[in-house]
């Protein structure tokens, strides 16, 4: 095999695992606290607003996967810090409660 060939695929790994790991799992946590946060803002019952949420949240989780192939790699994990409040505005009843 070339040696060009074989430098070129083994330095891709890394960038490729990275990329996979964060629409994997960025993703699972970007749409649960995007699901969250919708939950505790749209309007109507608290069931309601729940399901809705949840149903959104595949669309969410399917966006945000195609969108990190998309882009480069620093900008999908500057992403992440989109969790942080989305996380605040879903859970900030909950944090300080004490609730279960």
């Amino acid at each position: 095999m070339n040696k060009a060939v074989t430098n070129s695929t083994t330095r891709l790994w890394p960038a490729t695992l990275a990329r996979v790991l964060l629409a994997v799992v960025g993703g699972y946590a970007f749409t649960y606290s995007v699901t969250a946060a919708l939950a505790r803002l749209l309007p109507g019952e608290r069931i309601d607003a729940a399901i809705s949420a949840t149903l959104l949240s595949f669309l969410v989780y399917t966006g945000y996967v195609l969108w990190v192939y998309a882009v480069p790699l620093r900008r999908g994990l500057l992403s992440l810090l989109a969790i942080v409040p989305l996380v605040l505005i879903g859970f900030w009843p909950h944090l300080f409660s004490g609730a279960a």
